[in-house]
């Protein structure tokens, strides 16, 4: 199902050592990544140190931005489940003391939604 879930929005646990070759650029010498998802063709990346939001542009995705964020600069975060009629489950980042959310990423009706939840609670806690 993991074509399948990507293709509808669905965020899909992505294979670490694919993401480890695509970042091998971005990534610091003693970074490790622990966790990712892929978002039809975005990524959420965890790593030891930061979350790396990776968003594919254009139509082959050959344009690419990535945007990295300490753990200790998140505040706060969120999540919207979806409803009956809304289908869009929603993930928000608020950045240091900013009032608005800096990051808003988009799911479908599925619960992957939660895992990230998860994974961002546990990584903005540690230590």
């Amino acid at each position: 199902m993991g074509l399948l879930d990507g293709l509808m929005g669905n965020a899909t646990k992505a294979d670490i050592n694919e993401v480890e070759k695509e970042l091998e650029v971005i990534i610091a010498e003693n970074e490790k990544i622990e966790l990712a998802f892929k978002l039809v063709r975005d990524l959420i990346v965890f790593t030891n140190t930061r979350l790396i939001l990776i968003d594919k542009q254009g139509m082959t995705g050959k344009k690419v931005e990535y945007l990295s964020v300490p753990y200790k600069s998140i505040s706060r975060f969120s999540i919207e489940t979806a409803g009956h009629f809304d289908l869009d489950a929603e993930l928000k980042i608020w950045i240091s003391s900013a009032i608005e959310p800096t990051i808003s990423k988009q799911f479908r009706k599925d619960k992957s939604i939660y895992d990230v939840q998860k994974a961002l609670a546990s990584y903005v806690a540690k230590p």
